[in-house]
């Protein structure tokens, strides 16, 4: 378990310090690009989800990703030149998305009596769509809104904290199992531990934003504080929704890519999930937008 756990510890450091790095140095246009590779390689494991087992069905599948990506990079208004994108655009996009994880939640909540409902090629392959597409939209906004990375780097270390808040309030004191039939790990002294580590580095990044990058008034510390509540929500949904699809899958992890952490999909679903909502609630709460 110590081996185990001291592998898993080293490859989110190393993931965090690159995207770091990434979200620092990069400008916004090539950090569009380099989101679609990573959205891509996450595509390959989802088509394993929708059950997709030869090379050629895979490479389909991602094949249409890719097109609607480009199809969104345009949308958006992607440019090498542009200091801005389309919000408006953007947002109808990232709306999408956030319909989406809320219906999951229901979806979750029926689980497995609803398993007739979604559990066909189609249906999976349709939820990867709508989960990737918007997490990559997301991402690209909040790289334009600010080329100097701090609000993609507060959505990871937010996302990050739910993980890190939950692993070790339910390794400790779990007791009470949250969603049995789904993750047997996962407890309730897990979710109120994510909650708790969230609220707080929340509170230190709300304070850092309000002193170093612009005064805040009150309502907008007030959302930026539910904003959390919302983060620490949505975070439990993605980890759950891939865990419903892993367990209909039959598989354990979604891949191998990560040492200690699984498939990149294992690692990232929390945050495609509270993506759509931060970036929403961010935009209309920090900038205005046109």
């Amino acid at each position: 378990m110590i081996e185990g756990l001291k592998l898993r510890v080293i490859t989110a450091v190393a993931l965090m310090v690159s995207l770091v790095l990434v979200s620092i140095l990069v400008p916004p246009y090539f950090f569009a690009f380099l989101m679609a590779f990573l959205v891509l390689m996450a595509t390959w494991e989802w088509a394993g989800l929708v059950g997709l087992d030869n090379f050629r069905s895979r490479v389909a599948y991602q094949s249409t990703v890719a097109l609607m990506l480009v199809g969104t990079f345009f949308l958006i208004e992607v440019r090498p030149c542009a200091t801005a994108i389309n919000a408006l655009h953007g947002s109808m996009i990232l709306v999408l998305g956030l319909l989406w994880w809320l219906l999951a939640f229901i979806m979750l909540l029926g689980f497995p009596g609803n398993t007739r409902y979604w559990a066909d090629r189609s249906r999976i392959g349709l939820m990867g769509v709508l989960t990737l597409v918007p997490a990559w939209t997301g991402m690209v906004m909040l790289k334009y809104l600010a080329p100097q990375g701090y609000l993609i780097i507060s959505l990871v270390t937010l996302v990050a904290a739910v993980d890190i808040g939950a692993y070790f309030a339910g390794t400790c004191y779990g007791k009470r199992k949250l969603a049995p039939k789904l993750s047997p790990n996962k407890s309730w002294e897990g979710v109120w531990g994510g909650l708790f580590a969230t609220i707080a580095v929340g509170l230190l990044f709300i304070w850092c934003f309000g002193r170093f990058v612009v005064s805040l008034s009150l309502w907008q510390a007030v959302v930026l504080m539910l904003l959390c509540l919302l983060i620490a929500w949505l975070a439990v949904v993605g980890d759950l929704v891939e865990s419903m699809l892993k367990r209909h899958s039959h598989v354990k992890d979604s891949g191998q890519l990560l040492p200690g952490h699984g498939g990149l999909l294992d690692r990232v679903d929390s945050l495609m999930a509270v993506t759509p909502g931060y970036v929403l609630t961010v935009m209309f709460t920090l900038f205005e937008m046109e």
